[in-house]
Parts: structure tokens; C-alpha cells; sequence
């Protein structure tokens, strides 16, 4: 069986951390490396070096947070960490991910996310990042008079099969 890269970016929002579970509980197989992608923008003004080396630090503290998530879901997961100055269009994880040969791409989808910028500027993102793009959107609020869930995988594939929008919803 060979060795999948899976690519999870990493960043300071919950469904950034919902995706990192869906893809361990879902994509992972036994001797994937998961690489833990954060990418910060680079600061503007007269302090940058210093700026640079605390938002570098933060990334690789919130990075680790994710190895946490990892190593309290599944012993012994293969696990790499990448902090790096880029971009917030998404032209620097894209770059990344077609360097290291990913299988796939996860992201935690938010309205900030950079796939909507990177959408915007390309008409197929998967062939851009030449991986699979799984894209989890964070569940919507549970309302107080629910007693009971089970979640649901709903997946919304585009028209193009390499990207796919997977929202987690409840029972009722």
C-alpha cells in the first residue's frame, strides 16, 4: 500500500480543527503522513523581522495544538509540521501542495477561506493543486431542544470530481 500525503491546513478558526478530525477519522489509513500546512502573511511595516519571527512562532504553536488533535485521535500518526510566509490568496499552499505530491487537500471551510479567493481566480482549483480538495464546513448550531445527534456526511461534489464540499449535519 502506498504512502498518501494528506495536507490539512492549519488555522486559528474551529472548522479548521473539524476538518483535521473529519480527515483523521475518515482519510487517514494506516502510514498516510499527515503534513500540517500553516501559512502567515507577511507583516508591512517597519518591525517586520520581529513581527515575522512571532507570527512564524504562533503558527508553529497553533500547528503543534494540531498534532495534539492528532496524536489524542490515533497513536503513532506520521505527522509533519510546515509553517511559512505566503500569500492569504492561496498561491502558497497551492505551490506546496503540487511540490509535495499531495493526495489530497483538506481545509476547514470558513468565509475567509482562501479556496474562494483561489476560485475566484482559477476556473478548476483540483488541477491548480493536482490533489483531491475536501473542503468541511462546520456544522450549524444544534438547536437547545435536541437531546440526541448522530452525525451525517453530506458530500457536494462540483462538477469537477476533484473538489468536494463535505458539510457535517445532525440527526433529529
Amino acid at each position: 500500500m502506498d504512502v498518501r500525503k494528506i495536507v490539512v491546513v492549519v488555522e486559528d478558526v474551529e472548522v479548521a480543527r473539524t476538518a483535521l478530525e473529519w480527515a483523521l477519522h475518515n482519510l487517514l489509513r494506516f502510514g498516510d503522513l499527515i503534513t500540517l500546512l500553516h501559512v502567515f502573511s507577511s507583516p508591512s511595516n517597519s518591525r517586520a523581522k520581529n513581527k515575522m519571527r512571532l507570527l512564524r512562532l504562533k503558527g508553529f504553536q497553533l500547528a503543534l495544538s494540531f498534532k495534539d488533535i492528532c496524536n489524542n485521535s490515533f497513536f503513532n500518526t506520521n505527522i509533519e509540521i510546515i509553517v511559512t510566509e505566503g500569500d492569504q490568496e492561496g498561491g502558497t499552499i497551492a505551490a506546496l501542495v503540487r511540490e509535495m505530491g499531495a493526495f489530497a487537500l483538506v481545509v476547514g471551510l470558513h468565509d475567509q477561506s482562501f479556496l474562494y479567493k483561489l476560485a475566484m481566480a482559477h476556473n478548476n482549483i483540483a488541477t491548480i493543486l493536482n490533489c483531491k480538495v475536501l473542503a468541511i464546513k462546520q456544522p450549524a448550531a444544534i438547536p437547545a431542544k435536541r437531546t440526541r445527534t448522530t452525525p451525517v456526511v453530506v458530500v457536494d461534489s462540483s462538477t469537477n470530481m476533484g473538489f468536494s464540499q463535505i458539510e457535517i449535519a445532525s440527526l433529529e
